[in-house]
């Protein structure tokens, strides 16, 4: 494996690719990708190197549904490595402020410039349920931690003696929860405390993201990205309706993947329409498409979105 090719004044001297073009206002496109549960990160690396011309970053997950898996910077600086973007996510659930701030620095000296802030999921919805959580901070107080190491100052306010981080971060937000007074609180306190993009939760109410859009995210002036989830079957949307919360894949959706002779290939035909119609709401999109992201490329030509090589 080659060593990584990245020195301190690399990591300081120019903007991240999504950064550009979020600022650009381009249409922007992320997908999800996971770490290997072992240490063998062949396959991740051949995932993400499929969509390297095709998304503005990769999205590294970081222990998703408390599930153990390669650290989400680790696997981040492995994708920089081949000259893939990561944005790696980084959750609360395991480390106190000391250990995020101590990874945020290395993230930044190591070339990575884009963050997802997330407060991460329950213990026990995991693979080790015995496992002591720690939450010292949730999304939003790690949101402020991020600003305040880009402005030169740990969490206690002491100066950063060898140079502040300049970290692209971003935030999660659900446009389907079931509180809408509760989800303009959270926007609203996310964007206080310093998110520069929101990656949303997988969209299957496109009337309820327009409203979003239209009622709390305008005039924002930060990019939202919709979370569009690759169905394979309807018995994995029905899987879905159950498992996720907040999540209702509409009756009419579940019976064309029920009726279609190829329901992966109907999979990527609707989710190529949720594109389409993302488009028309907001400035992105966050593919998700759980083992088969060698398929976002495919949906992203069904949807007309062409390699940005092409753009």
């Amino acid at each position: 494996m080659s060593n990584l090719q990245v020195t301190p004044s690399d990591s300081q001297s120019s903007l991240s690719r999504l950064q550009v073009a979020a600022r650009s206002g381009e249409f922007l496109i992320t997908a999800e990708v996971m770490p290997p549960k072992g240490i063998d990160p062949t396959h991740m690396i051949e995932m993400a190197s499929l969509l390297k011309d095709r998304v503005h970053a990769v999205n590294i997950t970081d222990g998703s549904r408390a599930v153990l898996r390669m650290s989400s910077l680790v696997s981040s600086v492995l994708l920089l490595q081949r000259g893939i973007e990561p944005i790696c996510q980084v959750a609360c659930r395991d480390r106190n402020s000391i250990a995020l701030q101590a990874d945020l620095m290395g993230a930044q000296a190591l070339g990575i410039r884009n963050v997802l802030a997330l407060t991460g999921d329950p213990v026990k919805a995991g693979d080790h349920p015995e496992a002591r959580a720690v939450f010292e901070l949730e999304s939003v107080r790690l949101l402020n931690l991020i600003d305040k190491l880009n402005h030169g100052s740990d969490f206690n306010g002491n100066a950063l003696t060898d140079g502040a981080t300049d970290i692209f971060a971003g935030a999660a937000i659900d446009p389907q929860c079931g509180s809408w007074s509760g989800l303009q609180r959270r926007f609203e306190r996310k964007l206080e405390a310093g998110a520069q993009f929101f990656q949303s939760q997988l969209i299957s109410d496109f009337d309820r993201l327009e409203k979003f859009m239209d009622q709390m995210a305008s005039g924002c002036n930060k990019p939202i990205l919709a979370g569009i989830f690759l169905l394979k079957s309807a018995k994995n949307a029905q899987f879905i309706n159950r498992n996720v919360p907040g999540v209702q894949i509409p009756q009419t959706i579940i019976d064309r993947l029920a009726q279609a002779e190829d329901p992966l290939y109907e999979g990527m035909v609707i989710a190529a329409e949720q594109v389409q119609l993302a488009r028309q709401l907001c400035q992105g999109v966050h593919m998700m498409a759980v083992r088969r992201e060698d398929l976002i490329p495919k949906i992203l030509d069904l949807a007309g979105i062409a390699p940005l090589n092409q753009v």
